[in-house]
């Protein structure tokens, strides 16, 4: 096992041990515990040895997924909305706030003559 193999192995441990710990505390923390446990798993596959030996053909790559991780067989969200036509032209809104714009700052501008500082 080359030295890159025991950081990998190691950080899968850790994470590992984090899933361990999460799954014991129950509550948000459990929820999350199944995925650390994923990622552990995961981790584990991207040692550097087995890449290359993936690589070369000398290990099996015909593995079955981890369960869950399959993609579905059809769409997942609803049906979508149609889109809403109507409303006020872009445009308008933009000339509407440039000239309110432009308004708000002649009327501080002549506010600012009243009084003036000297």
């Amino acid at each position: 096992m080359t030295k890159a193999d025991q950081i990998v192995d190691k950080a899968a441990a850790r994470l590992q041990e984090m899933a361990e710990r999460a799954a014991s505390e129950g509550g948000v923390a459990a929820k999350l515990a199944q995925p650390l446990a994923d990622d552990a798993a995961f981790l584990r596959k991207l040692k550097p040895s087995l890449i290359v030996a993936r690589a070369k053909g000398r290990a099996p790559t015909d593995q079955k997924p981890a369960q869950g991780t399959v993609a579905p067989s059809g769409p997942q969200l609803g049906k979508r909305r149609k889109p809403r036509h109507g409303g006020p032209n872009p445009l308008l809104v933009v000339g509407l706030a440039f000239a309110a714009g432009i308004l708000l700052a002649k009327i501080i501008d002549w506010r600012g003559h009243a009084h003036p500082r000297d």
